[in-house]
């Protein structure tokens, strides 16, 4: 079969001009937005992770250089960037170089990184508020803090700095809602993350070790140019299924018990984010086939809520008042609904949310509740739909039956009007998809 192959690029640099200009327009004089991109994080001694860029820096820039600083007012743009270094890019790769990302970006000046210190007061003068992402870089927030500081320390002279620090939700904003080409980028994710689950549901084997589905799926997306999973993948065997964010991997697949695999592909700097779960051997029992149909039914549900104006924190809140039903029925909990759900009994099955925003990040941005209310849905936004349903292995008030099974099904939803649409939907989760996959 030929291997099916995706565009490494969905869009130019005038998809970043554009964007640069659009979040322009939302600068009054006297403010100023400042992005720093990412630096190269230490993993031991001196090796270093791999580089991934700031979603915030590459969403705005498309630069994927570390340390770059990018700055905006309401009429200017620029960059300090790294400087064109002939010894160092033997080492590390070839610059962009300040004149070139001028070129592309359509910026008013660049800079050298090297000169960062020595302009830095004149980049700030003269604005009274400073749009900066504030905490997430200790190093970085003494530096600026100090420097508006300074600025205003200079009063007399009739010179101002920002007096106003405030995160620029705006970009965020900007984030929520994805394009036509974000939703590419998302659906070629999906397909590429496809890959890695219907292999692995194929091949696991009693015997075989969590880390070597890990490998397969790393393999699968790496093979068709992902950058490797967006996040960590979760691949859990038994009873680790009932420990939410399980990194481990290293535990024996088992016959009889059921793998609960949580991974996605992250393509062009955009993730997937999926969770299937089958057994290890080629069936499922009648108790794990009982907890999963209760959970895909939710699922499903929650999928069909999952509409433009309907409250993102409805769909959580109606799905909570299913399964808690369902547990109650089942005979896991005790009491009316009502009760179940005012006193939070259900959570000792049931912890976590239904859904989270889905792009760049795995937890994307983007403000939930706007005024205290949780924010409707709107189109363009792509969330995950993820309920699941967990049992304590050591919790001897569970029929022995039921322990340590541990079931998630999770896919990645656009809002389309009143169709959602699933972009993950080829991916098996009926059961007899699944059993037929492992037959």
């Amino acid at each position: 079969m030929k291997q099916p192959t995706f565009k490494t690029k969905a869009y130019d640099a005038e998809t970043f001009r554009k964007r640069i200009q659009k979040v322009q327009k939302k600068l009054r004089p006297g403010e100023i937005l400042l992005l720093f991109a990412s630096n190269h994080k230490i993993r031991n001694r001196d090796v270093e992770y791999k580089f991934r860029q700031n979603s915030d820096f590459y969403y705005l820039t498309g630069i994927q250089e570390e340390d770059s600083i990018f700055i905006l007012t309401s009429d200017t743009s620029g960059m300090f960037c790294l400087p064109k270094d002939k010894e160092k890019e033997i080492w590390t790769g070839i610059r962009l170089g300040k004149d070139k990302i001028k070129s592309m970006l359509g910026l008013d000046f660049t800079y050298d990184l090297t000169e960062w210190n020595q302009k830095k007061s004149a980049i700030l003068l003269g604005n009274h508020t400073l749009y900066y992402f504030f905490g997430e870089n200790s190093e970085r927030d003494r530096e600026l803090l100090w420097e508006c500081k300074t600025l205003s320390d200079r009063a007399r002279e009739g010179k101002f700095g920002p007096h106003r620090i405030e995160s620029p939700n705006f970009l965020h904003e900007e984030r929520l809602t994805k394009s036509k080409e974000e939703i590419l980028i998302l659906k070629n994710a999906a397909e590429i993350t496809k890959f890695g689950h219907m292999r692995i549901m194929r091949e696991s084997k009693p015997g075989m070790y969590e880390y070597q589905l890990e490998a397969i799926l790393e393999e699968e997306y790496l093979k068709y140019g992902a950058m490797g999973g967006g996040y960590g993948h979760i691949v859990a065997a038994g009873q680790n299924a009932c420990i939410l964010h399980y990194v481990n991997n290293d535990d024996v697949l088992l016959d009889g018990d059921l793998v609960l695999v949580d991974s996605g592909a992250e393509w062009n700097y955009y993730t997937a984010d999926v969770t299937r779960v089958f057994p290890v051997g080629k069936k499922f029992t009648e108790s794990q086939k009982m907890i999963y149909e209760v959970v895909l039914y939710a699922q499903k549900n929650a999928i069909r809520q999952s509409v433009v104006g309907t409250p993102f924190n409805a769909v959580h809140e109606k799905t909570v008042r299913f399964l808690a039903d369902c547990l109650r029925e089942m005979g896991f909990l005790k009491g009316s609904l009502d009760e179940i759900l005012e006193k939070e009994t259900y959570r000792k099955f049931y912890m976590h949310r239904t859904g989270h925003y889905l792009g760049m990040d795995v937890h994307d941005v983007g403000r939930y509740f706007l005024e205290g209310k949780s924010r409707p849905l709107r189109d363009g936004q792509v969330v995950t739909v993820e309920p699941g349903l967990y049992f304590d292995p050591s919790d001897d008030s569970i029929p022995k039956e039921f322990r340590g099974i541990g079931i998630r099904i999770e896919d990645d939803i656009l809002i389309n009007g009143k169709n959602p649409i699933n972009l993950t939907e080829m991916i098996p989760k009926e059961i007899s998809e699944i059993e037929s996959l492992k037959a």
